[in-house]
């Protein structure tokens, strides 16, 4: 046998896995022996998967109530068909626009402030050098966001409001009253202030780890050439993140019709429905409360597509400019 033709047939013999003899390659392992050598990590994983089932996939077979005269007596199959007559009503209603624009205002002035706060504060600490500062400072900043938006509603109230701390301040130093709590123009600042105390430090959790895997020699050889600090960050650091940005944006704009609920519904009374109502609100009082479940659901609905699209278009365009996106 000529030493091509050896060749040939030693390239048609199954692969070996090296240290293992007589064991197949993970290429031919089949399905069920995958699942029982894994086991244990199916397992742990399996109350994530329900809850996602459940709550997330399993629920949008509700949105047919955006299309019924829902009855909750009749149930969701015998409830009267009524097509898009919700949705009529819906856009008809001038209050729905009203908390439709108010959604996008609130949340567009969270994009714009909260979202550098995050990303300000995961570069300050990258640069901190000591390990044990470093530490104690993400575990301090990190703290607010475990804690609910009951309890953060009534330190700001307890601060900032007509008799919080302070008010009593200046009220003993013969100051003039801060009227804060309850003046409709600074609900939409406070709403952006509260969000960046609560969670500007959770959100530096993703940019860290995007700073971790930017390499040194980077820095280094960027300083060697005679970029100073600003040149380091605009050439180093913000390449490192900028995948990192982008996916976070677009993740944004798919909630952006989505704020606060419990946070903006703790306050609405305080400030009124006119600077306070936004579609999730209007959803509550609107269409769970007087009882309007096909308003509701289909303001939920048009909530969603609206948000579905952002995102679309936002990974488009991510796409355009080189950048992954949520997917390809």
């Amino acid at each position: 046998m000529s030493v091509a033709v050896k060749e040939l047939e030693a390239r048609r013999l199954p692969p070996v896995v090296p240290g293992r003899p007589g064991k197949e390659s993970r290429h031919t392992v089949g399905l069920w022996s995958r699942i029982r050598r894994d086991r244990t990590l199916l397992l742990l994983m399996a109350p994530g998967v329900l809850f996602f089932l459940v709550f997330q996939y399993l629920a949008l077979f509700g949105n047919v109530i955006a299309f019924k005269d829902y009855m909750p007596f009749l149930g969701v199959k015998d409830s009267p068909w009524v097509g898009f007559a919700n949705f009529q009503a819906l856009f008809g209603e001038p209050a729905f626009w009203h908390a439709a624009s108010n959604t996008v205002v609130i949340s567009l002035a969270q994009l714009v402030f909260y979202f550098p706060v995050p990303l300000a504060l995961a570069l300050l600490l990258h640069s901190l050098i000591q390990g044990r500062v470093r530490k104690f400072v993400q575990s301090v900043v990190y703290l607010p966001h475990f804690i609910s938006w009951v309890i953060v509603v009534a330190l700001f109230q307890q601060v900032l409001g007509a008799d919080g701390v302070l008010n009593g301040a200046l009220g003993g130093s013969d100051g003039h009253l801060v009227d804060v709590i309850g003046n409709p123009d600074l609900f939409k600042p406070l709403m952006v202030l509260e969000l960046i105390w609560k969670e500007c430090g959770w959100g530096t959790i993703i940019f860290l780890a995007a700073l971790a895997q930017v390499e040194g020699g980077l820095y280094e050889a960027a300083a060697l050439d005679g970029a100073g600090p600003w040149r380091r960050f605009w050439h180093v650091t913000l390449p490192g993140l900028r995948a990192v940005i982008f996916l976070l944006l677009i993740l944004r704009l798919g909630d952006i019709l989505s704020v606060g609920f419990e946070q903006i519904l703790l306050q609405r009374d305080a400030f009124g429905p006119d600077v306070s109502e936004v579609i999730d609100t209007y959803v509550f009082y609107h269409g769970i409360r007087d009882q309007n479940w096909g308003v509701a659901a289909a303001a939920a609905l048009f909530k969603g597509v609206i948000g579905a699209c952002l995102v679309f278009a936002a990974n488009k365009i991510a796409h355009r400019m080189g950048e992954q996106g949520v997917y390809r």
